[in-house]
């Protein structure tokens, strides 16, 4: 086993600033820079501020497989907690389809019980809506479809060992497609948005993160092709929204400080300066890297007042050339785009801006990247990883992770270094890295995104299924990737979440069988539910840390 992870070795040292392209292009660890013991030890026993708590690489990695089931370690093992279709609550409302990111919110600082946040990012028309008519859903097909994406709020509970839903829950419920929302912000009854202060819905909803005040931000993606099938305004989509799960009076929002465009996630933390700062990537190809700055201070005593810090602020997108974050303001595209009456007509107030913010961040000389899916922030050193899964136009196939060093270790710096932390690839073991996660003992868990259609053919072969890696950033170990988790048949595996002390793992499993063209032949029938006719996207929860 030593041999073939010293194969895998392609990251150094979060401390020592390193290039893992060159080590990757080397194939071995050989420009590894060696680490000190006690300065990883030291860093670890403060992370999060609290001592170490459970997970880390306590297992025996697994090889890559092509199984059509969800492959844990020995000593691990899964309790499939929701399925699409399952019923959440005592209204009957059901768990939406393709799940994606999770966030667990302890009741009463509980390990064992507690609100799990879902995202629901999109549907199938062979197993959800049915086949289009002539190209259009149907009244009712458009319900469906809308029905079953956005967020589902399920409480969960741990007993006997095992987890599973409470659908007696008072706070069970969706958010859908069909949920009304509010715009706060700029674009806010703008000419832009066609004059809306509410919007019907929301969906795409990819990944995600939580705020300061335990509110929950999920990420609106690809929403282009569901806002045309449910003649549905586009501008309307394509947001970050915040949802309170404990409370069902807190309006579900949009907030449109934080620009429209392919959202996969946000990642929030404080400036040094006490300003609430947001990160989040634009998963596409030849997109960029955005940070939203609040013009005001977070107060922790504020609880989830603090929201109305996400309507006011500036929107800012990465250049790398420079190493600079460039805002996003209308007085800068307008001086940019003198002279061009085309620009100018588009870009005729801040919404505008806002809404538009790709093309007004490219415009400002923001840097395109290799689809900059997960972003987030490392409590280890308060510096940014960034999941860049691929971009096959470039040669990028296998994608990497960048790390960007905030200047004076403020995330309220507008200027950074950063560094390529990672490759995918075979020298590696992965491919497509995308949500990311940190553990108490510094260890980075990434999930991967080989595309259904890609999976176990040509150059992706050799990594069988999607799966769960973890590499250890400190200690005799670090910069090894350590394969946790392999996924069903054509699945992905997204949201990883901790428990606070990290005896479990909530995972969605989403997908499986995604490329069943007969639905009497599935390619996959995970979760493999007895008497069941179809594979089903389920969130799950992964128990077997041990102190």
């Amino acid at each position: 086993m030593g041999e073939e992870l010293n194969r895998r070795k392609f990251l150094t040292y979060v401390g020592t600033g390193v290039t893992a392209l060159t080590v990757a292009s080397a194939g071995l660890g050989a420009f590894t820079p060696k680490v000190v013991e006690a300065k990883g030890a030291k860093a670890a026993s403060h992370l999060f501020g609290r001592n170490k708590k459970v997970s880390g690489v306590n297992f025996k990695p697994i090889k890559p497989t092509d199984k059509d089931d969800l492959v844990l370690p020995r000593g691990f093992k899964y309790d499939v907690i929701a399925s699409y279709g399952d019923v959440i609550n005592k209204k009957g409302e059901t768990f939406g389809y393709n799940n994606d990111f999770t966030m667990f919110f302890p009741m009463k600082g509980s390990n064992e019980r507690g609100l799990l946040w879902v995202n629901h990012e999109y549907t199938s028309d062979l197993w959800v809506t049915g086949p289009k008519k002539d190209g259009k859903y149907t009244k009712d097909q458009i319900e469906k479809l809308l029905y079953n994406q956005g967020g589902s709020i399920i409480e969960v509970y741990k007993e006997d060992g095992v987890w599973k839903m409470d659908t007696e829950s008072e706070f069970a419920r969706r958010i859908t497609g069909l949920t009304p929302f509010k715009l706060t912000g700029p674009a806010a009854g703008a000419k832009a948005v066609a004059g809306a202060h509410t919007v019907q819905g929301t969906f795409a909803n990819c990944s995600g993160g939580k705020t300061l005040w335990n509110t929950v931000l999920s990420a609106e993606e690809n929403y282009e092709s569901t806002s045309k099938d449910a003649l549905l305004n586009e501008t309307h989509y394509g947001w970050i929204v915040e949802v309170d799960p404990f409370n069902k009076g807190f309006s579900p929002r949009k907030h449109t400080s934080l620009g429209r465009f392919h959202h996969e996630n946000a990642a929030m933390g404080l400036t040094n300066d006490g300003r609430v700062a947001v990160y989040m990537g634009d998963d596409k190809t030849d997109a960029c890297v955005y940070k939203f700055i609040s013009k005001h201070k977070y107060i922790k005593s504020r609880k989830q007042a603090n929201s109305v810090l996400l309507e006011e602020g500036t929107l800012y997108a990465a250049n790398l050339s420079k190493g600079e974050w460039v805002a996003l303001t209308l007085e800068a595209v307008q001086k940019k785009a003198a002279g061009n009456q085309e620009i100018l007509a588009k870009f005729q107030t801040q919404a505008d801006v806002l809404v538009h913010a790709h093309e007004a961040a490219i415009l400002l000389g923001a840097t395109p990247t290799d689809r900059p899916e997960d972003v987030e922030i490392s409590p280890f050193d308060k510096s940014v990883f960034i999941a860049h899964t691929n971009n096959s136009k470039h040669g990028n196939i296998h994608g990497h992770i960048t790390r960007f060093l905030e200047g004076n270790d403020d995330l309220g710096s507008l200027t950074f270094d950063f560094e390529i932390f990672a490759c995918g690839g075979r020298q590696s073991g992965f491919s497509a890295p995308d949500n990311l996660t940190f553990d108490s003992d510094g260890n980075l868990w990434t999930v991967t995104d080989i595309s259904s259609s890609s999976v176990n053919k040509g150059v992706f072969s050799s990594f069988k299924n999607n799966g769960v890696f973890v590499i250890p950033t400190t200690g005799r170990n670090e910069g090894e990737a350590f394969q946790f988790a392999s996924a069903p048949v054509e699945a992905e595996l997204t949201g990883p979440c901790f428990t606070d002390d990290e005896t479990t793992l909530f995972l969605a499993v989403q997908h499986p069988g995604e490329e069943t063209e007969d639905m009497n032949n599935p390619t996959s029938m995970w979760p493999h539910r007895k008497g069941d006719n179809q594979p089903r996207p389920s969130v799950v929860a992964i128990t077997g840390f041990h102190y």
